[in-house]
């Protein structure tokens, strides 16, 4: 390992809670996350934001009878925010975000998710899970 990789490493911070596929469940993440982001002194109403959306999104497009859903919060060395929101519904991929009718009650999220991100995307596996992530520089500079 190199000093450079050593040091991004040194840097690095991780949260992660386990919780039911529910409201509540998706509220609790959304507090659990802003308490986290604050504690590391990276307070964000975008990063709220796009948390609120991924995980509301995997309790009403992931929700299996039973099961939960993963919020991890990880910071890199250099600054980089990576959300991940994991479920139980491999089969069941977000769509890229297009255009909206105005009257639409639905597909506005992954929209302001590709708006407030640097970078989003998905992973599958192992199965049934998938993970929906989104990256975000570091406040004020580039990732």
């Amino acid at each position: 390992m190199n000093t450079e990789t050593s040091q991004a490493l040194a840097g690095a911070r991780e949260f992660s809670v386990r919780l039911p596929s529910t409201p509540r469940g998706a509220r609790l993440a959304r507090h659990a996350a802003v308490r986290q982001l604050r504690a590391w002194e990276r307070p964000s109403d975008a990063v709220e934001l796009v948390v609120a959306e991924l995980v509301s999104n995997a309790v009403r497009h992931g929700h299996v009878p039973g099961r939960g859903f993963r919020l991890v919060l990880r910071v890199s060395g250099r600054g980089v925010l990576r959300i991940e929101v994991s479920d139980t519904r491999g089969e069941c991929l977000p769509r890229s975000p297009g255009p909206v009718e105005p009257d639409a009650e639905s597909g506005r999220g992954l929209l302001l998710v590709a708006a407030l991100a640097d970078r989003w995307g998905t992973e599958s596996g192992p199965e049934p899970r998938k993970t929906v992530w989104a990256e975000m520089g570091p406040p004020g500079g580039t990732g």
